[in-house]
């Protein structure tokens, strides 16, 4: 039975050309680029909780890195370094390895340096902690909303949540749909350049990555803007044919888990924001605006300016 620094040394010391000093020693050492800022986040995934049991580990190794790294994203960082702490019920090498080979394509997909953390035995849960560089005052954040912005949200979230369905049987999609949602569910792709590229040209008030559900994060950046906002139904990104409607709608307001970017921006860069969309092949939608209110306020529109009723917005931990 491997040990515990056998494990590490087998498996996830691998060579941090961007850090002095990476594993094996009591901390690792970094040097930030001159004139930034660091971006510094965390988060854990646990299993029945964050994922199903039986998950694929490359799969979920490329997830564990990737749901952080969007939160970089959101803040128009470049990810640089990551830790990884976790608890393992056994030392399942098999195992280990694939998930080490998922993590690690992801690190090399954007260019992060795994430069250390812990593990020990335990219920199976695993946390990153990723590092990245912003240039000084420039991060985007949740507080800088301004009534007038326009709601632009990336991609086509709700999938990952309908992918959760179909393997949890409360959803019948076709095949390639299915295998479409599954795919945004167990490896997202977080919208670094988007984020980076939202951030150097000045196109945006503020942003989030939706982790939690589309309205539940818009919430978010309600709250620390002090403000309100409509979003218009019929703005919405398209829903994927093939699906129960009601279930897509409900999946793409509240779902979660699709680590796309929402963002505030004046309604100047709209066609600034078209070109992007068209440079980064990534389409990019303005579903809503920002609007004088009191703070979280939010209304859903119908075709006629009607609200609707909005049942659920989100995933809470302990909702």
């Amino acid at each position: 039975m491997p040990s515990e620094f056998d494990l590490i040394a087998r498996y996830f010391a691998k060579p941090t050309p961007q850090a002095v000093l990476g594993p094996g020693d009591d901390c690792a050492l970094l040097v930030p680029s001159p004139g930034m800022e660091l971006a510094i986040t965390t988060d854990m995934l646990v299993a029945g909780v964050h994922f199903l049991p039986g998950t694929d580990p490359q799969q979920l190794g490329w997830k564990t890195l990737a749901v952080n790294l969007s939160d970089l994203a959101a803040m128009g960082a470049r990810p640089r370094w990551a830790l990884l702490a976790g608890s393992l019920p056994e030392a399942d090498e098999k195992w280990i390895a694939a998930f080490a080979e998922g993590l690690f394509a992801c690190a090399k997909h954007y260019c992060v340096d795994l430069v250390g953390g812990d593990t020990t035995r335990g219920p199976l849960n695993l946390c990153i902690t990723a590092l990245g560089e912003v240039p000084t005052g420039k991060a985007l954040r949740r507080d800088g909303a301004q009534a007038g912005d326009d709601l632009w949200v990336s991609g086509q979230p709700g999938l990952a949540a309908l992918g959760l369905a179909q393997l949890q049987g409360k959803a019948q999609l076709p095949e390639a749909l299915a295998t479409r949602c599954i795919s945004a569910l167990q490896r997202p792709l977080p919208r670094i350049e988007l984020g980076l590229a939202l951030q150097r040209r000045g196109l945006a008030h503020a942003a989030i990555d939706v982790s939690d559900g589309l309205l539940a994060d818009l919430g978010h950046i309600l709250e620390r803007s002090s403000i309100g906002a409509e979003v218009f139904g019929t703005q919405l990104p398209y829903l994927p044919s093939g699906a129960d409607p009601a279930l897509a709608r409900q999946c793409q307001l509240s779902g979660g888990d699709d680590y796309e970017l929402l963002f505030a921006a004046p309604n100047k860069n709209r066609l600034a924001l078209a070109e992007l969309a068209a440079q980064l092949e990534l389409p990019l939608w303005r579903f809503g605006r920002i609007v004088s209110g009191a703070p979280g306020e939010l209304s859903l529109l119908d075709e006629n300016g009607q609200a609707l009723p909005i049942d659920r917005k989100g995933f809470d931990h302990f909702d």
